[in-house]
């Protein structure tokens, strides 16, 4: 599995010839448009900053898109949604939680969770988690604080703290601190494997936004 960051909450998954694209950037969005073609597509938000499945049609490649709770089952990768509540402006609107199971790893995205209250029913549906990427950002979602709170509570194996600036991110210093790992590897690629995963235990890896 080869896992690549852009920035804000855009994340690539690649798992062999399958891309999985992770809250890309719109057309809309004031951030760079990156394009590439994927399979699959998930959308946590209904936001510019995480909708841009427009960008994600290329060659042969067009994805099929995921844009809200449920269960489904493409190229082989199954994905559960759960519904988090989530206030943008003066609009309540649904925060998409995505769980993956890809070649036996668990994979948890938080998306735009705005706080540590996750209901014990979705907490249950996600279950144990290998690899959970989370906001960190303060504001509109988690704080750095929060953040590894919630990272302890899934009992994730690896963490790799999204919506970042860079490696100077203020709160990402912060959240590296909160979660004892100031010395966490940065890449600007991961590379992982099920078996890499074994006996990791809240190990952080952060990743630098690709341009």
């Amino acid at each position: 599995m080869v896992i690549t960051y852009y920035g804000g909450q855009f994340v690539k998954i690649q798992q062999g010839e399958t891309v999985i694209a992770v809250n890309p950037f719109s057309k809309a969005s004031k951030k760079k448009n990156i394009r590439f073609g994927a399979n699959l597509a998930l959308v946590s938000l209904k936001h510019p900053d995480y909708n841009g499945v427009e960008n994600l049609s290329f060659g042969d490649k067009a994805p099929f898109v995921i844009s809200g709770p449920g269960e489904y089952e493409v190229d082989g990768i199954t994905v559960s949604g759960f519904a988090s509540s989530k206030r943008v402006g003066a609009e309540e609107r649904i925060n998409t939680i995505y769980a993956l199971n890809i070649e036996g790893v668990r994979v948890c995205i938080l998306g735009a969770q705005p706080t540590v209250e996750i209901g014990s029913e979705v907490i249950e549906g996600i279950g144990q988690v290998d690899i959970m990427f989370v906001p960190i950002a303060g504001g509109d979602v988690l704080s750095p604080a929060d953040a590894e709170k919630i990272a302890v509570t899934f009992d994730a194996k690896l963490v790799v703290p999204v919506a970042i600036e860079g490696a100077d991110d203020k709160n990402l210093k912060v959240f590296l601190k909160e979660a004892g790992a100031e010395s966490a590897p940065v890449e600007e690629k991961l590379t992982i494997k099920k078996k890499d995963l074994e006996g990791r235990d809240g190990d952080v890896v952060v990743l630098i936004p690709q341009s």
